[in-house]
């Protein structure tokens, strides 16, 4: 087993679909949708439709964020003692710096909120990844280094987004970026939290490794204007794949953090063009936001749930499992994922 590999323990998910990761995934599976009207109207004077989370009481902004996050630790962390939860460090993942409409006090407020709603304080070399829908992969890095450096033996890595605030749906509502009425063109807003607990492989069949990470800069994003070409995201997949002594005709299938925008639907499809060198018969690509809808920095979650979750259940095209992320400012990931069926 490399130095490098890292295992994925545990999960914990909470989307719009469901409220675990198993009844979240067991949605993604059946593609179960339920997008409802929001308090917001397009210039169209139809309401907003957004993929909501339904919690046991009407938290907004910050607090729900929190409550979420919360719930989605818990789970990732039923097994492990609570007596020993403050000796985790937490990799907490949120929306970029950048980002129009990000939510005031992300920086400075939420991990504390987190904290206080289990009641823990969690231990040296936590931190925040403020990189949106690469944030999880940027935190498998970190966690990797963190484990290799003998900092930790596990490490809690936690992501919490939505779009469903009006900062954020007007300024996608101006970009023409939302799926409504008179455009295709777009994506249906969400919101979910996710956590994964992970450590170092032991080498034993059912283990989820993460055999390799890769990353790149795609200066041909989407608000570039710029001729898309998949630079980017083909480098971050080679790196991947090259770190886990893999070539893409080994892989199995894809998921990703797609949502319907065709620029990246593009991007995924030139990418494969320009990674795969043996022709395969069938390589299929899952997309859980189809389910959830744009999670923003909670979308890697939702693709390493799915795929734990697929893998457990037995209903995997395969053990070899690409994973790839793009976000708005041109950050791009790739993740080499192996399940262990023999030891």
């Amino acid at each position: 087993m490399s130095a490098h590999h890292l295992a994925i323990l545990n999960t914990g998910l909470v989307t719009p679909v469901g409220l675990t990761a198993p009844s979240s995934c067991g949605a993604f599976r059946a593609k179960v949708t339920n997008p409802t009207p929001t308090r917001f109207m397009a210039e169209d004077g139809e309401w907003i439709m957004a993929h909501q989370v339904a919690l046991e009481q009407p938290w907004r902004g910050l607090g729900k964020l929190a409550r979420m996050a919360a719930m989605a630790i818990e789970e990732a962390l039923a097994p492990v003692s609570k007596a020993e939860w403050g000796g985790l460090p937490l990799l907490l993942c949120v929306a970029e710096a950048d980002r129009r409409g990000r939510m005031q006090g992300l920086d400075e407020q939420l991990f504390s909120m987190i904290q206080d709603e289990l009641g823990v304080h969690f231990a040296t070399g936590s931190g925040l990844i403020a990189q949106g829908r690469v944030a999880v992969a940027v935190g498998l890095a970190q966690a990797r280094l963190l484990i290799s450096r003998g900092q930790a033996t596990r490490v809690l890595i936690v992501a919490a987004d939505s779009l469903l605030d009006w900062p954020s749906l007007s300024h996608f509502a101006n970009g023409y970026r939302l799926l409504i009425a008179n455009n295709s063109n777009g994506f249906m807003p969400g919101e979910a939290a996710g956590a994964l607990l992970v450590g170092q492989p032991r080498g034993v069949a059912g283990e989820l490794v993460c055999s390799g990470l890769g990353f790149a800069r795609e200066t041909a994003h989407i608000d570039s204007g710029e001729p898309l070409r998949a630079d980017g995201l083909s480098q971050a997949i080679k790196a991947a794949l090259s770190e886990a002594g893999l070539q893409m005709h080994d892989m199995d299938f894809r998921i990703t953090d797609l949502s319907g925008e065709q620029y990246y639907f593009k991007e995924a499809t030139l990418a494969l063009s320009r990674t795969m060198r043996v022709l395969k018969e069938a390589f299929d690509i899952w997309h859980p936001a189809e389910c959830t809808g744009e999670t923003g920095a909670a979308a890697g979650m939702s693709i390493i749930a799915q795929a734990l979750e697929a893998c457990r259940k037995g209903y995997t095209l395969g053990p070899n499992i690409l994973a790839h992320m793009s976000n708005d400012a041109g950050q791009r990931a790739a993740l080499s994922l192996q399940y262990r069926t023999a030891a």
